[in-house]
């Protein structure tokens, strides 16, 4: 894709001020670090990062039918959702192949945003869109009616508390409540992607650059930075979060991915991918598949998304995401790896590094989780 073809967000002319090096990422053009991606990795875990995450796709599911809808539509029990509360969720192919992994908001009785990757958004959009067929709702694209800048790390509640009178205290995590932050109207989501407290705040466009730097002056004495995808994507990494198109894709059920916790059979009604997922559901209990595990490098060669991993001179699994950790001052990585290697600790195992067998501990995800 050429670079005149990228979408731009509402910061983008702010990222540049900045000195941002850019890229593209899922069509958008994206700040990839601004500085020092381990500095700005290292800002969110000791004290509070800024992101623009404005290539995030939202889209709105509004009507009467629209609990049930979502309920046939995706896997979890979207019904059982209070109003101002979110769940994350997954779409699913017919034959239980995970098509996106969802944050759904319920904004009010009858009104939901569902939140797709910027990679799936189109896919999802389809998806919803096809499925609303024969319920009273309405799906609707809103892509453009918002931006989303995510503030996170221990400060940031601190620094949103001295620009809203909106009730953080109360607002528990994985629920959203509209306010006003800085004078701009926002939905304040208490959610995010690093493994630290923080908040998603989705506003209109036009007001993106002074929220941006309303955040940014109340941040300047705690030391609030901005931060890029890269140190996103180290953070997410440490806190054992799944990005789709490495930990989980349209090849793989959600039992496959180890999260069959998301699939609510308990649900009245039929869904989407039910019979199927049903079926991966007593497989995976009879023969587990391959299972989600985090890696620690004994040495400094770090692993990409790919690479095989092996024991005994077999080969026992794949990496799906590899990274040097600037919390744990090592190479990590998550793979899935056979169910007989997938202990915490299991001896033998290494990754195969351009025809050289590294060897890596066996650990249980997360690598990283913040104190309470």
């Amino acid at each position: 894709m050429s670079s005149t073809e990228l979408r731009h967000t509402a910061l983008d002319a702010l990222h540049r001020s900045l000195g941002a090096t850019m890229t593209d990422f899922a069509g958008w053009d994206m700040p990839l670090r601004y500085g020092s991606e381990r500095d700005e990795h290292i800002a969110v875990r000791t004290k509070a990062g800024l992101f623009d995450l404005s290539h995030m796709g939202e889209i709105t599911v509004t009507g009467d039918g629209a609990a049930a809808f979502l309920n046939f539509a995706l896997v979890g029990n979207i019904a059982s959702v209070g109003v101002g509360r979110a769940r994350y969720t997954m779409i699913c192919q017919a034959d239980g192949g995970i098509l996106d992994d969802l944050i759904v908001y319920r904004l009010a009785e009858t009104e939901y945003m569902v939140v797709a990757n910027a990679s799936n958004a189109q896919v999802v959009l389809d998806a919803l869109t096809e499925r609303a067929a024969g319920f009273d709702t309405e799906v609707r694209d809103d892509r453009d009616a918002y931006a989303l800048i995510a503030v996170q790390g221990p400060e940031s509640p601190g620094i949103l508390k001295s620009l809203t009178d909106a009730d953080l205290d109360g607002l528990k995590y994985y629920a959203g409540l509209p306010g006003t932050v800085a004078g701009v109207p926002a939905l304040i989501a208490r959610t995010g992607y690093t493994g630290e407290d923080g908040f998603e705040l989705f506003v209109k466009p036009e007001h993106a650059v002074e929220l941006w730097q309303a955040l940014t002056k109340a941040g300047e004495g705690v030391g609030l930075v901005p931060c890029g995808l890269s140190c996103r994507d180290t953070l997410r990494l440490e806190a054992g979060m799944p990005l789709y198109g490495h930990e989980l894709t349209t090849s793989l059920t959600p039992f496959d991915a180890g999260l069959g916790r998301v699939v609510k059979f308990e649900k009245e009604g039929d869904f989407v991918g039910r019979e199927v997922l049903t079926e991966a559901a007593a497989r995976a209990e009879a023969n587990p598949p391959r299972v989600l595990v985090g890696l620690i490098a004994e040495g400094r060669r770090v692993p990409r998304a790919g690479y095989t991993v092996v024991a005994g001179g077999e080969v026992i699994g794949e990496v799906t995401s590899g990274a040097p950790s600037p919390t744990l001052g090592k190479p990590i990585a998550m793979a899935y790896v056979d169910a007989a290697h997938a202990a915490p600790g299991t001896e033998g195992v290494g990754v195969d590094i351009r025809g050289s067998h590294e060897p890596y501990e066996v650990v249980a995800l997360p690598f990283y989780k913040r104190q309470k």
